[in-house]
Formats: structure tokens, C-alpha cells, sequence
């Protein structure tokens, strides 16, 4: 079997800096915590090689070790048993950062702590905005479809909720390993924890534990949000045997607009101009995001010149400060001239003599260098 390498792991370079490396490790530690994917042994597995791997490369001392020899040169080092090693500290903060946060773009606030809990608590859901809504704030009543526990089951996935005793843990709920001189305990992989084992399951939930319910829930979107931003609901997430509800998060999505580019705060609008408006020089109406704006172009404008416009952009979701507005010029040629256009052109161009024809000047020397250059 081929061993993965840890930089393939992550996800990353094999010269990506530390901030790099945490920002990737943070990811794939979200998305493949058993949390987040209960019951699913291959997402449990991504999970320890992950931390395996971040484990490795996080330290400057193994990851030097790692890069000339691979993970053979490795043994006796601590790394490759899962959590352990000097950057334990820096692992359990990032944890705490994702998973005990909350409010506005913040991580997950309800762990698993409960062994038994079947699920988590928090789950989160994409909510596509249009752009306009996401600029401006708004309300939006959204569908949802939580867990709660079964009641046939109590939750436990057991037909009348019996359990009887892990065989594997001998109903510890922990199984311990041994690294060299170093012991760890860990969470048993065949009770998860709880110590107890389905033998037969209960016909209501299949085994799950829970059973679904829908909701509709309104919600109160802020101004300035942008895709890849995440809002906690509280109390509506799922819910847990003792009646506590979790929390929801959402992750927005903007749709796109016809005419305006977002960046961060700041908004991109491009201007077709008619290169004779360019020359010449014309005050016009540009749209903007609360009605019109006037843009004054100065005779001999160049194509993809800019306009800034300071505070005609989005507000900042946190602080409320707004971005700029940039107009770009994008320079629009003639697609076809008639004979009396193309005769006025031509009057225009001899008027203006040697200058209406720059390549003249620009190239001249260059053609006498080529002449040399085959006598």
C-alpha cells in the first residue's frame, strides 16, 4: 500500500509557510471532525491522518526530518500515533477556536460531550443571497430539517433502548495505546465512547437514534455579508434528549450581478466609453449602489482608466464602514464606418500630421539597426 504523503494530506505545498499550513489544517479538521460525520469510520480515519500529518509538519524540527527522509525517519520521534508531541497545545487551540466559538462567523458551539448523543447539536446549511440582499440586509425565512432524539428508542438506537456491554472496551468506553514510553486513551472505535453496544436495532429509527423534523425559521441577515461568511442562529440547531436545542450555521453564497463586481468592500463597476467621449471629455451618469453617480472624464481619458468613489461601497459587516466605489473605463471602438465617417477619420488623422502616425518615429532607428544587420 502506498503511504500518503502529509503535505497531500493537508493539502498544501511542500513550501507553504506555518499560516498556510494552520489555514488548511483548520479546514479539513472542520470538515472531517466525527462531529460533523457520525457513523462514518472512512471521515474518522481522514481525521486522525490529518492530525497526524499537521502534527508532523507543524513542527519545524520534524517537518525537517520528514522532508529529507519521510516517515521513516521519523520513528522514535513521537510522530504518527495521533494526537501527542510538542504541538499538542497549538492543536487544542485551533480546536477551541473551530468548535467552542460563537456569533457572527464563528466555529461550532456544541461538541459531542455526551458519548451517547447519536449526532451533534450544531449543523450548519449554504444560504444563497442575491446581491442586493447580501449588500443591504434582510429577512429570510428558510426551511429546516433538524434531528431529535427517537422516542421508541430513547435515543439509543436499541429496540426498547436494551444495551449490553461493548466487548471490545469491556464497557470502559476508552481503549488505551501505548507509543513507546508514552500511553494514551482514546475513545473506543467500536462503542464510541459509550461503553454499551446495539444488539438488536429499534424498528422506528433503523438504529439511528433520532428521527427528523422541518421547521421554518425567519431569519435577520446584516448588511455587508459576503460568500463564504457564517451566521449562528441560536436554539435551532438539533436537539438533545434533555430537550437542549443546538445551533444552526449558515454559510452564505451571493449571487453574482450583471453590472457590479464585489471585492471585500469595495464595489467594481466597468464603463463602456466611446473613444470619441475619451478624447474629447464628458460628464455621465454611472449607476451606483444607492441610485447615481456623476463621473466627469477628462479629455484624453485612457482605456481602463479608474474612478474612485470613497464610501460609495459596501458596508462592513462588523464595523459598518463602507468600501469605495472604482469605475473602469473600458474604451469602445467603432465596429463598422461609413464612407463619410471613414472620410471624416481620414481628415481627422492627416490633420494632425507626423503625431497620427507614432510607429514612424518610434521605429525608425530600429529599421537602420536591421539594415546592418545583413550587409
Amino acid at each position: 500500500m502506498t503511504e500518503m504523503d502529509y503535505y497531500e494530506v493537508l493539502e498544501v505545498s511542500r513550501d507553504c509557510t506555518g499560516a498556510e499550513l494552520k489555514k488548511a489544517y483548520r479546514k479539513l479538521a472542520l470538515k472531517y471532525h466525527p462531529d460533523r460525520n457520525p457513523d462514518d469510520p472512512e471521515a474518522e480515519e481522514k481525521f486522525k491522518l490529518i492530525n497526524e500529518a499537521y502534527q508532523v509538519l507543524s513542527d519545524d524540527e520534524k517537518r525537517a526530518i520528514y522532508d529529507r527522509y519521510g516517515k521513516e525517519g521519523l520513528q522514535g520521534q513521537g510522530a504518527g500515533g495521533g494526537f501527542g508531541g510538542a504541538n499538542m497545545d497549538d492543536i487544542m487551540d485551533i480546536f477551541n477556536s473551530m468548535f467552542g466559538g460563537g456569533g457572527f462567523g464563528g466555529g461550532f458551539g456544541h461538541t459531542r460531550r455526551d458519548p451517547s448523543q447519536k449526532y451533534a447539536l450544531d449543523f450548519e446549511m449554504e444560504l444563497p443571497l442575491q446581491f442586493n440582499e447580501a449588500v443591504f440586509g434582510c429577512e429570510k425565512t428558510i426551511d429546516i430539517t433538524y434531528k431529535t432524539f427517537c422516542r421508541d428508542c430513547e435515543g439509543t438506537g436499541a429496540k426498547d433502548g436494551k444495551l449490553t456491554t461493548c466487548d471490545y472496551c469491556g464497557g470502559q468506553g476508552q481503549v488505551v495505546m501505548r507509543q513507546g514510553f508514552m500511553t494514551f486513551a482514546q475513545e473506543c472505535p467500536k462503542c464510541h465512547g459509550v461503553g454499551k453496544k446495539v444488539e438488536q436495532k429499534c424498528s422506528s429509527c433503523q438504529g439511528k437514534g433520532y428521527e427528523t423534523r422541518d421547521e421554518s425559521v425567519t431569519i435577520k441577515i446584516p448588511a455587508g455579508v459576503d460568500s463564504g461568511n457564517r451566521l449562528r442562529v441560536q436554539g435551532y440547531g438539533n436537539e438533545a434528549k434533555n430537550g437542549q436545542r443546538g445551533d444552526l450555521y449558515l454559510t452564505f453564497y451571493v449571487e453574482e450581478d450583471e453590472h457590479f463586481v464585489r471585492n471585500g468592500n469595495d464595489i467594481y463597476i466597468e464603463v463602456p466609453v466611446f473613444f470619441t467621449q475619451a478624447i474629447l471629455g464628458e460628464t455621465i451618469t454611472i449607476p451606483a449602489l444607492k441610485g447615481e453617480l456623476e463621473l466627469t472624464l477628462k479629455p484624453g481619458t485612457k482605456d481602463k482608466a479608474q474612478f474612485v468613489f470613497e464610501g460609495e461601497g459596501v458596508a462592513d459587516v462588523h464595523s459598518g464602514r463602507k468600501g469605495r466605489l472604482i469605475a473602469q473605463v473600458k474604451m469602445i471602438l467603432p465596429k463598422k464606418l461609413n464612407d463619410e465617417q471613414k472620410t471624416l477619420l481620414e481628415k481627422l488623422q492627416e490633420s494632425f500630421g507626423l503625431e497620427s502616425r507614432p510607429h514612424k518615429s518610434t521605429f525608425e532607428s530600429a529599421f537602420e539597426r536591421i539594415k546592418g544587420w545583413f550587409k
